[in-house]
C-alpha cells in the first residue's frame, strides 16, 4: 500500500501524521510512504530525516493526495483539499464530522472511506486515538485560562493560585473524563480551588480518591452547573459523546451571571462546544467575548505543542495505520472491532450512528456495505 502523508493546512496546525520511526515500521512491512516536503517542519522533524528512515519527499500535497493509497493526517480535510477525495481513497485522521455537515457530504459524495481516530474504540471502552490529545488539551487548558486570566489580556487579573493571604481562582471543570482529570492535574498544580462536575457518580468517587479530596466534585445537573459557574472565574469544558455533537450544558443565561473577565476554555469545541455560546476560533484568532466571559475555542489546541503533541498521537495511530496497511481496510475491519468503529463514511454512506444522528442524515451499518 501507498501511505501518504501531506502537510496540514489548518491554521496553525504543525502537527504531523506520521513520525520517522512510523515510516520505518511502515517501510519494513514492504509499504511505500510519501511525505510532503515540509510535513514535519513544524513538529521540527525535517525532511532529510524521513527520507532516511526510507521515505519518497515530494513537493505538492497535490501528489501526495493523488498518488497515496490511504493519506495519514492529524486534522480534517480542508475546503481546499475536498477536490483531493476519491472513491478509492483511505483517510485516516481526526474528523469531528457531526459539526460539519459540508466534509459530511464531501466525504459521502466522494466515497471515500474516512476512518475517525476519534471514534476508535476497544473493547474496554477507551479510545485510544482520543486520549492522547485529549491529555493535551486538558493540560493545556488551565496554562490557556491562566494566561487570559490576566488584566493585559483582557481578563479579571486572577493568578490561579493565588499567594497566602489571597484566595487563589475557583476552577470549575465540567466533564471528568480524560480532559477534565488532566485539566485538574495542573490546575491542582497550580494551587486553584478545583470544582469537578460529572454526571457520572463512581467516576467522580474515583477523582475523590486519586486527588485525596483536594478536589470538589459534583453530580452533574443544571442547577449545580449554573451555582459552579456564577463562582468561577475559569470554567473548562471537557464533556465528550464519541463522534456525536457535545450537549451545550452551559446556557448563554448561566453566563450572564459569571464575573465580568471570567474565562472559559471550550475543549469540547471539535464536537461543536459545550457552552451555548461557543464557536470555533483558530490560533490567529483564539478568543472573543461574549456576556462579558472572555471564551477561548480553538479547535486544534494541541497544534501549539507540536512537538509532544505529535509524538504522542502517533505512538498511538501507528499500531492501527500498519493493521489497515497490512490487511486493506475491510479484512482490518473485521479482525477489530476497533478499527470496524471508526469508519465514518464508506462507499457513498454514513457508517457512523452518531454523526449520523446528529446531522439527521441516513445511516447505513458498515457490515452492510463494506
Amino acid at each position: 500500500m501507498i501511505i501518504g502523508v501531506p502537510k496540514e493546512i489548518k491554521d496553525h496546525e504543525t502537527r504531523v501524521g506520521l513520525v520517522p520511526s512510523g515510516v520505518s515500521a511502515l517501510v519494513e512491512s514492504k509499504h511505500q510512504v510519501i511525505v510532503e516536503a515540509g510535513a514535519g517542519r513544524g513538529s521540527s522533524i525535517p525532511d532529510h530525516i524521513y527520507a532516511r528512515h526510507g521515505a519518497e519527499v515530494v513537493e505538492s500535497g497535490a501528489e501526495v493526495w493523488s498518488r497515496a493509497d490511504m493519506v495519514v493526517k492529524v486534522k480534517e480535510p480542508q475546503p481546499a483539499e475536498f477536490p483531493f477525495l476519491r472513491n478509492d481513497l483511505i483517510l485516516f485522521t481526526y474528523l469531528h464530522l457531526a459539526p460539519l455537515p459540508e466534509l459530511t457530504q464531501r466525504l459521502v459524495d466522494a466515497g471515500t472511506a474516512s476512518v475517525a481516530y476519534e471514534t476508535i474504540r476497544e473493547k474496554d471502552g477507551s479510545l485510544p486515538l482520543l486520549t492522547p490529545m485529549s491529555e493535551v488539551a486538558g493540560r493545556m487548558s488551565v496554562q490557556v485560562g491562566a494566561q487570559y486570566l490576566q488584566k493585559p489580556e483582557g481578563g479579571r487579573g486572577i493568578l490561579l493560585g493565588g499567594v497566602p493571604g489571597v484566595a487563589p481562582a475557583n476552577v470549575v471543570i465540567i466533564g471528568g473524563g480524560v480532559v477534565g482529570i488532566n485539566a485538574a492535574k495542573i490546575a491542582v498544580g497550580m494551587g486553584a480551588h478545583v470544582t469537578v462536575i460529572d454526571r457520572n457518580l463512581e467516576r467522580l468517587r474515583d477523582l475523590d480518591d486519586v486527588f485525596n479530596n483536594s478536589i470538589v466534585t459534583l453530580a452533574s445537573n443544571s442547577w449545580t452547573i449554573h451555582e459552579s459557574v456564577k463562582l468561577a472565574d475559569l470554567v473548562i469544558g471537557g464533556v465528550l459523546i464519541p463522534g456525536a455533537s457535545a450537549p451545550r450544558l452551559v446556557r448563554r443565561s448561566m453566563l450572564r451571571d459569571m464575573k465580568a473577565g471570567s474565562v472559559v476554555v471550550d475543549v469540547a469545541i471539535d464536537q461543536g462546544g459545550c457552552f451555548e455560546t461557543s464557536r470555533a476560533t483558530t490560533h490567529t484568532d483564539p478568543v472573543y467575548v461574549e456576556e462579558r466571559v472572555l471564551h477561548y475555542c480553538v479547535s486544534n489546541m494541541p497544534a501549539a505543542v507540536p512537538h509532544t503533541s505529535t509524538l504522542g498521537l502517533t505512538n498511538a495511530t501507528v499500531p492501527y495505520v500498519l493493521q489497515i496497511a497490512n490487511k486493506g481496510l475491510a479484512a482490518a475491519c473485521s479482525s477489530s472491532e476497533a478499527i470496524r468503529q471508526g469508519v465514518n463514511t464508506y462507499a457513498g454512506h454514513i457508517t457512523y450512528a452518531a454523526v449520523a444522528e446528529s446531522q439527521n442524515r441516513p445511516y447505513k451499518e458498515l457490515r452492510e456495505v463494506i
